[in-house]
């Protein structure tokens, strides 16, 4: 498929305008994996992805991260299958693997009030590691609550919400190569 040519779901009524593209993805991933690079030379870091929504951008991020990395997940569950945040955060799937020592950057897919993220780093803190940081392919503009300290973001993006490149709805579009507006019904 040649590259930002939409699939068979751009017929899809439930999905709106792109918003960032196949190809402004790549280059982007390819930014901040050099970036990642230059940052951690001599001392490897351990990437966190934050499932389901950051595995397809993990994946990318690091084969472009010029380094040897080791990967842990944890599932952490704020909305549901909702649209919007329940306010409440929660770890369904923790870490396997002691973060003692180790240099963590929490991978994540899109960030929006920044609830989940100030919960996983006050959580990730308490386990001794030696620096945490974040690198976020999204950040929803406006709707955060106070300066979220990220080190690495992909996009600022307007505050629709969106599916594609791991994000969904009810498990649904997250196998775009892109990312749009999701203009369908609430689940």
């Amino acid at each position: 498929m040649a590259a930002n040519v939409r699939p068979v779901l751009a017929e899809d009524p439930n999905l709106g305008e792109t918003v960032v593209s196949e190809d402004e993805i790549r280059s982007r991933i390819a930014e901040l994996g050099g970036r990642i690079t230059a940052d951690y030379q001599g001392r490897p870091p351990l990437l966190v992805g934050v499932l389901k929504g950051a595995f397809v951008f993990m994946a990318d991020l690091a084969r472009a991260i010029d380094l040897p990395v080791d990967f842990d997940f944890m599932a952490v569950s704020s909305y549901g299958s909702s649209t919007k945040t329940s306010g409440v955060v929660r770890i369904v799937k923790d870490l396997d693997v002691d973060l003692s020592g180790r240099h963590v950057i929490v991978v994540e897919d899109i960030i929006d009030s920044g609830l989940t993220l100030n919960y996983l780093r006050k959580n990730l803190h308490a386990r001794n590691p030696t620096s945490v940081e974040v690198c976020a392919l999204l950040v929803r503009d406006g709707k955060q609550h106070g300066d979220l300290d990220l080190k690495y973001v992909g996009f600022v993006i307007p505050p629709a919400f969106v599916v594609g490149y791991g994000l969904d709805v009810d498990e649904r579009y997250r196998s775009l190569p892109y990312v749009c507006t999701y203009v369908g019904p609430e689940p």
